[in-house]
């Protein structure tokens, strides 16, 4: 079976930060010196330069920068590295493009700029409205910080942005919780990221937890609680972590989870593509800035991703999809049979994981409890060590 070629995207990473926050475990360093801007620019479409021809003259439907901190990078950079991207690959009218920004590296008026620089969405990092818990997650803005980014946001008339928040912070309360959601929600945004903290491996929390840290049933109810509030907002929880007012889903993010093809440039960005080959490469870039910046020139390191592995590879995507997927969106993205994995599915269904019809596949909401369980089982030859990492990361 054939594979069709996705959506294409472009992810850009930036790599640093004012300071590394204790719970990340992104590819961020905290910056010492001076900021490379014209160096790091000159990179970056050097780095696109290299890759361009994987995707021949498809189209771009969203790029999205993250880090790190983009919004480290004044608007004219911004707009030079959007002239440069437009230069060398074709935007679609209505491609969505999101800077990832923290409160706290945002000056008054700045969003106007970034906005006549391309920018038409944005991503805030709040987490909290609690003065403690931020000083307790390293975060250096206020709430006060954004509130008047969001301020700025409204006035440059970016309406679409989104707020990350977390629960199940240490020493937080359920009315605690809840005080930050009705804080949000009083910003107006047009898309919210709910999710609990996790203690990652390499990370200073993942190595010295923080104490206070709710059981696993008050975090389940705090998220719980919070997510109906959302819902009695208008606000549609579409993923695993992602609510969106209508017509205000993430394109990119959906690229993602959609198993679409995305192009990756930046210090340790990734990236995947449908080859003319009919195989499906992943790309990954040295992290380290410096290194990065010294060997952009050739092309990043390439993987073919086995046939075998390529139906766990998708449902670590489509199935964090409230919605869940088509299932000739499956065969159309990995160009493999349907019945390649309909065993595991039905499995999968007789124990309530999964609801199936002939033409659709989604998890219950008991599947969407046990989703690194349900993936899983699309493991070629069950073996989930091979992917310990990636499945902690759902």
């Amino acid at each position: 079976m054939a594979l069709t070629a996705p959506p294409l995207s472009l992810y850009v990473h930036f790599p640093w930060c004012v300071s590394k926050c204790p719970y990340c475990d992104f590819n961020s360093h905290a910056l010492r010196g001076e900021l490379p801007v014209a160096a790091y620019l000159q990179a970056l479409l050097a780095d696109l330069d290299t890759q361009r021809a994987f995707v021949a003259d498809r189209a771009v439907t969203s790029i999205f920068m993250g880090g790190g901190t983009p919004s480290l990078f004044p608007p004219s950079a911004i707009a030079e590295l959007l002239a440069g991207i437009r230069d060398r690959l074709e935007l679609t009218d209505e491609a969505e493009v999101t800077l990832e920004a923290n409160p706290g590296t945002i000056e008054r008026g700045r969003f106007a700029d970034y906005r006549q620089a391309g920018i038409n969405r944005v991503s805030l990092g709040a987490q909290s409205f609690a003065a403690a818990q931020l000083q307790m997650l390293g975060r250096i803005h206020q709430a006060d910080d954004t509130r008047r980014a969001v301020d700025e946001l409204h006035a440059a008339g970016i309406a679409n942005f989104n707020l990350d928040l977390m629960v199940a912070l240490p020493g937080q309360s359920l009315a605690a919780a809840l005080e930050d959601v009705e804080v949000a929600l009083s910003l107006q945004p047009l898309h919210m990221s709910l999710y609990q903290l996790t203690l990652e491996p390499g990370t200073l929390f993942g190595a010295r937890p923080p104490a206070g840290l709710p059981d696993d049933d008050a975090a389940a109810e705090m998220h719980g609680r919070c997510q109906q509030r959302l819902e009695t907002a208008g606000f549609a929880r579409y993923e695993v972590s992602a609510y969106a007012r209508a017509g205000f889903h993430c394109r990119h993010n959906m690229n993602y989870w959609s198993f679409g093809d995305y192009l990756g440039i930046g210090a340790g960005a990734h990236g995947k593509h449908s080859s003319a080959q009919g195989r499906i490469v992943r790309t990954t870039r040295e992290r380290e800035p410096r290194r990065y910046l010294a060997g952009v020139v050739r092309p990043p390191a390439m993987i073919t991703v086995a046939a075998e592995d390529l139906p766990f590879e998708f449902m670590m995507n489509a199935l964090r999809l409230v919605d869940g997927f088509e299932i000739a969106h499956f065969e159309q993205r990995t160009g493999q049979d349907w019945l390649t994995v309909q065993p595991a599915a039905h499995r999968l269904q007789q124990r309530g994981l999964l609801q199936l019809s002939p033409q659709h596949c989604a998890v219950t909401e008991l599947g969407g409890r046990f989703l690194n369980d349900v993936v899983s089982e699309f493991l070629h030859g069950h073996e989930p060590n091979r992917y310990q990492k990636t499945l902690k990361a759902l």
